[in-house]
């Protein structure tokens, strides 16, 4: 082989990245907890069709970055390129209809073709959380709270902004796309090619276009805001109150939609500009009409997710590593002692790590850049008086203490 080298647009995580990595995650997982939402996971590849009918023909996910092909048996698969259809399939399969509503979390990797850039990979993780069978604003809210949250825990949300808008019910909408799609056909000399393709079945997704043309067009392009229904603007208003409510700032976005058709009402991202042009970091929306496209009985949902190694970018700092006691066995006879203090201590919930071979300076060098608290030195000096010599690597201090006491010296260090 030439190269040894990752595929592009993916990257190994190696220790550090990981601790960091996972700490994200974890507090996701922890603070959605709080929330009542209980974790699980669909598999990591599915039917296509569980995908293409859910985002869309004519979405650049569908369209372009898709991992798919066909398995030995002939039938087409999928990477999962989010966690959405793929739990709204599991709720479905698994006959979870009779126990909704139900609050999910998940977290794992997901798989996309795009081109690489800051943050963003072939593959990359995320965390989701989706409450399915909430037909009320009182779930629109909690999801962003619990987004919110995690975001302040992890002492990024002040780098962020949620922008906030809404894409009324149905009936608002089918009014709004006729008005839109009117005045994009009085200016289709001016669109993009993939604009002009969205046009009829998608007009709202053109809102999202980086095509400059596009983008001078949308400009002056009439917005969803100005054709609610009441319902819409009173579903609108009461989310706005339950934020207000929690003290959680927005700022009211009238360009900010979501194409699908089973989009609905709010629709929302916390952005940040420390990550380069792709500012979003959690987003996500109200989807009413997920459920029956995919088949399945009408059920409300509404659920974010966000990018692992975004808000990790964010963070910075991995938390400190656990910091391992090292038993360094001096001579064979010290070999299997050493072997079962170091049990006897992962056992009694330490991390302890065996430090073999070179010299004892070497051994003490690996150790203390293990981030050791402790070493542990066995040798035919304490084999002889039944002792260990424990060495403080803060302090440089060691001591001989008895094995039958080693346990409750150690306990600062556990």
């Amino acid at each position: 082989m030439a190269s040894l080298q990752p595929v592009r647009g993916t990257h190994d995580i190696l220790p550090d990245d990981f601790r960091l990595q996972k700490s994200v995650a974890d507090t996701a997982a922890e603070i959605s907890s709080r929330y009542g939402f209980k974790e699980m996971t669909p598999p990591v590849f599915e039917f296509t069709d569980v995908f293409s009918r859910t985002l869309g023909d004519t979405s650049d996910i569908v369209t372009k970055e898709m991992y798919t092909f066909d398995d030995r048996g002939g039938d087409s698969v999928t990477l999962r390129p989010e966690f959405t259809a793929g739990i709204a399939r599991a709720f479905m399969s698994n006959g979870l209809q009779q126990q909704a509503p139900l609050k999910f979390f998940c977290r794992g990797p997901v798989f996309r073709h795009e081109r690489p850039q800051k943050g963003r990979l072939r593959q990359f993780h995320q965390v989701d959380v989706e409450i399915l069978g909430v037909p009320g604003p009182q779930a629109d809210i909690e999801v962003i709270a619990v987004g919110a949250h995690i975001l302040e825990t992890l002492g990024v949300i002040e780098r962020t902004v949620l922008q906030l808008n809404t894409l009324g019910d149905t009936a608002s909408r089918t009014t709004y796309r006729d008005v839109l799609i009117g005045y994009l056909d009085a200016h289709r000399d001016k669109l993009s090619a993939d604009s002009l393709n969205r046009l009829q079945k998608n007009p709202l997704r053109i809102f999202d276009s980086k095509d400059q043309g596009d983008q001078a067009v949308m400009a002056d392009a009439p917005l969803l805001g100005e054709h609610l229904n009441d319902h819409s603007r009173d579903f609108y208003a009461e989310v706005c109150d339950g934020l207000d409510a929690l003290g959680i700032a927005y700022a009211v976005n009238p360009r900010l939609v979501r194409g699908l058709d089973y989009y609905c009402h709010t629709a929302f991202e916390f952005v940040t500009d420390t990550l380069g042009a792709q500012g979003a970091v959690l987003a996500g929306g109200r989807y009413d009409g997920l459920m029956e496209q995919m088949g399945g009985r009408p059920t409300p949902g509404i659920g974010w997710a966000a990018g692992v190694e975004r808000l990790a970018m964010m963070v910075g700092d991995a938390p400190p590593a656990i910091r391992p006691v090292v038993v360094i066995p001096l001579g064979a006879e010290a070999q299997l002692e050493a072997l079962k203090i170091a049990q006897q201590l992962r056992h009694a919930g330490f991390t302890a790590d065996m430090g073999y071979s070179g010299n004892m300076k070497k051994r003490l060098d690996r150790a203390n850049k293990a981030g050791a608290g402790a070493v542990i030195i066995l040798g035919e000096d304490e084999l002889a008086n039944d002792c260990v010599t424990v060495k403080n690597m803060e302090t440089g201090e060691q001591s001989e203490v008895p094995r039958a006491s080693l346990i409750d010296v150690l306990a600062p260090y556990r």
